[in-house]
């Protein structure tokens, strides 16, 4: 099986800017760690609704995409009502697997940026890096083929995961 890894000179990531809500900090005022995890979920979701299709379509269509992997280094802390890019990129990808690079990054307020960033590094200060791998599953949760399964999407992910979308 053949895997699909993103080129050296460039990434394609989509950007998802969110500001930091009290309820996502902690009594030192400073984001729970566990909410990164989630942001890393809605980046994923937001990555996947702009490449063409929503999870929802997916899920319709009797595909699941659990998690089996996650990773997340914390580099330096959000604070409640900062703005903050969630990044998100293919890193690798089969028709039975995905993973998903994620950053979360600082930006100033009022500095907006397209939903598509094409470079090695997204802009923002760097916060939290990681990412998520993922099997693709039917609801039996056995591993199903893609490509057999829902080409359109494989083909839509193809594209991204080699920056052409």
């Amino acid at each position: 099986m053949e895997e699909t890894e993103q080129s050296e000179q460039t990434t394609l990531w989509h950007l998802h800017p969110i500001r930091v809500r009290y309820q996502e900090t902690d009594q030192m005022g400073v984001v729970f760690h566990g909410n990164y995890v989630t942001w890393f979920e809605i980046g994923r979701t937001e990555f996947i609704r702009q490449a063409g299709m929503s999870y929802e379509q997916i899920e319709r269509e009797g595909l699941l995409l659990p998690v089996v992997d996650l990773a997340c280094k914390y580099v330096s802390p959000a604070r409640y009502d900062d703005i903050v890019l969630i990044c998100t990129a293919i890193e690798q990808f089969s028709p039975l697997r995905v993973t998903f690079r994620s950053e979360v990054r600082r930006i100033g307020e009022g500095e907006g940026y397209p939903p598509e960033w094409h470079g090695q590094t997204p802009p923002g200060e760097l916060l939290v890096e990681g990412g998520t791998s993922h099997v693709w599953v039917n609801k039996s949760f056995r591993p199903t083929r893609l490509d057999k399964t829902l080409p359109e999407l494989y083909g839509l992910l193809q594209r991204v995961s080699r920056g052409t979308i």
